[in-house]
């Protein structure tokens, strides 16, 4: 009977202790990555670190490198088996936040590995909302490509369009931008919450390359 409890109050604590390994891995895990320590990334994952271990604010390591850009240990926490699609608590994925960055190739790498098309940030708004907000040419049409919805609405009633002539100054980029969302069939004459069409927000704003643009394609 001694022998019994013996071994069971061992196997007990040889469980424990291997949990505790496995959740400090995990929290060096996620300090290394901070760290951009990419030979330690590869050391812990090697060691049975959980890929998608979470922060304080729900953040993945893959998060984390995302939003320094660091792409080789992105890369290495994918093939590893890390989501990409895993929010925090601020709603913040590796897909969504690589698109509203314009980290092109971390982006790829999602896109490359599941990526949900269809979630949605804070704002209620897609990948490509942000990114056509923020002038990233190139990660606009990468999100295009990949087929997001050119016409989705966030909650303040605003599309990637309406974003890219709302949100700006109407310079090269995001005529590039606009440029881009016509040729893909984008709804020119969706309006915001006021009723006002993407056209004649650039022309309140004085945007007259964009204004030409939309005119020429037929917006009114």
């Amino acid at each position: 009977m001694q022998l019994k409890r013996f071994l069971k109050c061992g196997l007990i604590a040889t469980g424990l202790l291997t949990a505790g390994l496995v959740m400090a891995s995990d929290g060096s895990l996620l300090e290394a990555v901070r760290q951009g320590q990419l030979q330690q990334v590869q050391r812990l994952l090697e060691q049975g670190a959980a890929p998608d271990a979470r922060g304080l604010d729900g953040s993945s390591p893959l998060l984390l490198a995302t939003r320094d850009n660091r792409i080789d240990i992105a890369r290495a926490l994918i093939e590893a088996g890390a989501d990409v699609n895993r929010k925090n608590l601020i709603q913040d994925s590796p897909y969504l936040l690589a698109g509203a960055s314009g980290h092109n190739e971390i982006l790829k790498l999602t896109l490359a590995h599941g990526a949900d098309l269809k979630s949605t940030n804070r704002y209620g708004g897609t990948a490509l909302i942000p990114a056509c907000e923020r002038g990233h040419v190139e990660t606009v049409r990468l999100l295009i490509a990949a087929g997001v919805e050119l016409d989705h609405v966030n909650h303040l009633g605003w599309t990637c369009l309406m974003e890219a002539i709302v949100l700006s100054d109407g310079g090269p980029a995001h005529q590039q931008i606009v440029a881009q969302l016509i040729a893909a069939g984008a709804d020119l004459n969706l309006p915001d919450r006021a009723g006002l069409s993407p056209l004649q927000q650039a022309e309140r704003r004085g945007q007259r390359a964009i204004a030409k643009l939309l005119r020429e394609a037929g917006a009114t």
